[in-house]
């Protein structure tokens, strides 16, 4: 059985996906932006809306390399675009008043500890803290929950951080995730999925998507993924780190929609379903004569052959049918029935 895993007032489980709109820092510093974002992301039916918390003194070198997708340093960026933490205060208070789960991800030991002095105690990590298994540690003594992305990491290290966040008491849950922006469709790999709901059977399995399109998530969920990140922006044209996999919220609105859609679409039972009846009727093949058959005559395999509708006599009887005879005359393209033969 998996262990349960609140955010917020929000219980992961089989039942439904938990999607989480990442607003990332297509903000661009702007509180108004972010909370534009929180009300785009309610309106197009994300359960959740997530932010960044960055202290870039705290998290990085000043000299760090750059990802290769954005030009400007990251370190950089963050200075001039990171929102401060009485932003994520408004924001949360935002998100509880309009009714969608607020959720940041911390890059730091000290971005966390902040994050908590204002209420937050679920957090998202990111997959470059992901094998931080120090702060992991120390994160999780305050945490109630983590939702914890494995972009560029191998099993061996995932289970490193599976293995070292089981001897807490924090619930936890995996997402998987290519690290590449945007992510090639030959790296995805989404059958990693089903592994990892094999190899970590008491944890909760999702996908965070870097892909610029929406069905890449859709397959996640088909696969099993209970929990979908997706970054979106407010406007596609508008440049920044993470704009090459970013979606805007009319397309976040579709790729929602077709999940639940999805999730209806993944029942495991076999069975003739009330609307397959009447079809059955006549899309199924009866026995059928192909010529005249006189009454009291031995029925050969020449006379009869299977045609629609199926209210007759079941095509897979045929062989009980060969050898029987007739009580009367039975005229060529008529159904037989059992009370026609003896």
């Amino acid at each position: 059985m998996k262990i349960k895993i609140k955010i917020s007032n929000y219980t992961i489980s089989e039942e439904k996906t938990f999607i989480i709109a990442e607003g990332c820092d297509n903000h661009f510093g702007s509180l108004d932006n972010a909370i534009k974002m929180t009300e785009s992301a309610k309106l197009s039916g994300a359960d959740c809306i997530k932010f960044q918390h960055h202290l870039p003194d705290e998290e990085m070198l000043k000299d760090s390399p750059s990802s290769s997708n954005f030009s400007e340093p990251l370190y950089d960026f963050l200075k001039k675009n990171a929102l401060k933490l009485s932003d994520h205060k408004k924001l949360k208070e935002h998100c509880e008043k309009i009714g969608i789960i607020y959720l940041c991800t911390p890059f730091s030991l000290k971005a966390a500890q902040e994050l908590f002095s204002i209420g937050c105690t679920e957090f998202k990590i990111g997959s470059g803290e992901m094998t931080d298994i120090p702060t992991l540690l120390e994160i999780a003594k305050f945490a109630k929950s983590l939702i914890i992305s494995t972009g560029m990491s191998t099993f061996e290290e995932i289970d490193r951080t599976y293995f070292a966040l089981k001897k807490t008491n924090v619930n936890f849950c995996l997402l998987n995730c290519i690290s590449e922006y945007p992510t090639l469709y030959e790296d995805l790999n989404l059958k990693v999925i089903p592994k990892m709901i094999s190899r970590y059977q008491d944890i909760f399995i999702g996908h965070s998507d870097h892909t610029s399109d929406i069905y890449s998530s859709i397959v996640a969920v088909a696969f099993g993924a209970r929990i979908i990140e997706k970054h979106v922006t407010l406007d596609k044209s508008l440049k920044g780190p993470d704009d090459d996999v970013s979606i805007d919220f009319s397309e976040l609105k579709k790729m929602i929609q077709q999940i639940r859609d999805i999730e209806k679409a993944l029942g495991d039972k076999k069975k003739v379903h009330t609307n397959e009846k009447e079809i059955r009727k006549w899309a199924f093949r009866s026995i059928v004569s192909v010529k005249n058959i006189e009454s009291n005559q031995i029925i050969t395999k020449d006379m009869i052959w299977s045609k629609r509708p199926g209210t007759g006599i079941p095509s897979f009887e045929m062989e009980k049918i060969i050898g029987k005879k007739t009580n009367k005359k039975i005229s060529k393209n008529s159904l037989l029935r059992w009370e026609d033969i003896t």
